[in-house]
């Protein structure tokens, strides 16, 4: 299971990206914004325009955290 290792708003706020600025100038689809808060997955371009807002590489962001179920299936 892939999860967030940080509040990408928080960074993004950080960064200059607030939330108000994020959805006056489309930077990334109010779905997205959505999905984020949840925990949700999100895609390969959408987390490349968080690492080039923030200046983070991937692995800043997010990591792998295998659940008890695919500790079983891939035999971890």
């Amino acid at each position: 299971m892939i999860r967030y290792k940080i509040d990408v708003f928080k960074e993004l706020s950080n960064h200059g990206f607030n939330q108000t600025r994020i959805q006056r100038e489309n930077l990334l689809p109010r779905q997205t914004i959505t999905n984020i808060k949840a925990g949700k997955s999100i895609t390969l371009e959408t987390l490349n325009k968080i690492c080039v807002m923030c200046n983070l590489q991937p692995g800043d962001i997010i990591e792998v955290v295998p659940t008890d179920e695919e500790k079983i299936k891939y035999k971890l």
